[in-house]
């Protein structure tokens, strides 16, 4: 057992239920065994909607919807106790400012990263997935856009660290329903951001299409599963102009695009790309898909 840690980051859309059952089965290490895990699912809103398909899953002895709207909640001694005593987590989509708010610093927190460092394996879909990159952007004021943020990369943004501590994240920023919503525009701004501000020396932005995950194994190999794209983009300079009430400039923006059973490692970021988009004055060169 606990052969983690091991992630999932879906794209939102619908769930690639391969990418759950990848990480039940790299926790109990094995493809079809009696070893069995226990997930619980962690909402901010909604239903019990993911229990019975984890249910019905191989290798699945119990799964649990836990819905915690209030920072009170994600406080309890017994949700504490639930969540460490699973050896799967996942985050559903929701709201991923309610998520900072309500859980930072609170014993859910902890509880997760105490299934992480067990080696148990955490994933999410949509918010869910976007809270767990080293850095997020926590859409608490307005939903922005590409053409806003290449605009103005400060307005209505503001990215907070994310709520679990990964060496092999550093310095990452996740997107998610990415091709459909056009995001392409707004994760550079993100990148640049975090360049601008010194946050991270570098900075790498992961876009993640609907119906689409991204599982990354314990050595930091990321595999993409589903019927969308991932796009790692890679700011590795500072940008040229990246300031308040002013378009963005950035030239050279490092840009891998990966599809189905491709991978990408996390901890050996190239130094060739697939190809590069530059920015100028908020418009960008060339298509960035």
């Amino acid at each position: 057992m606990y052969s983690g840690p091991v992630y999932n980051f879906g794209g939102g859309g619908l769930d690639i239920d391969s990418a759950i059952q990848w990480m039940i089965n790299q926790v109990r290490g094995c493809n079809s065994c009696r070893e069995k895990v226990d997930v619980i699912v962690i909402r901010d809103s909604g239903s019990d909607a993911y229990n019975r398909p984890i249910l019905a899953m191989d290798g699945v002895n119990s799964v649990e919807t836990l819905i915690i709207s209030h920072r009170e909640d994600a406080q309890k001694h017994n949700i504490m106790e639930q969540i460490e005593n699973a050896e799967v987590i996942f985050f559903a989509g929701g709201d991923q400012c309610q998520y900072l708010r309500n859980y930072r610093n609170t014993k859910l927190d902890r509880a997760v990263n105490s299934v992480i460092a067990k080696g148990g394996a955490v994933g999410g879909t949509s918010a869910g997935a976007m809270i767990q990159s080293h850095f997020v952007f926590n859409a608490c004021s307005e939903t922005v856009t590409s053409k806003t943020a290449l605009k103005d990369p400060y307005e209505d943004i503001t990215l907070d660290e994310g709520l679990f501590h990964r060496q092999k994240f550093q310095g990452t920023v996740i997107d998610t329903h990415f091709y459909e919503r056009d995001r392409m525009g707004r994760l550079m701004t993100f990148v640049a951001r975090l360049l601008r501000d010194g946050i991270s020396d570098t900075a790498l932005g992961i876009g993640i299409d609907e119906d689409t995950s991204l599982i990354v194994d314990k050595s930091g190999l990321a595999k993409v599963v589903g019927n969308g794209f991932v796009y790692f983009v890679l700011g590795d300079h500072l940008p040229e102009k990246c300031q308040p009430q002013t378009p963005l400039t950035f030239s050279g923006f490092k840009i891998w695009k990966k599809e189905n059973g491709e991978t990408f490692d996390l901890n050996h970021r190239l130094s060739t790309a697939d190809y590069q988009v530059s920015v100028e004055n908020g418009k960008l060169d060339s298509s960035p898909y």
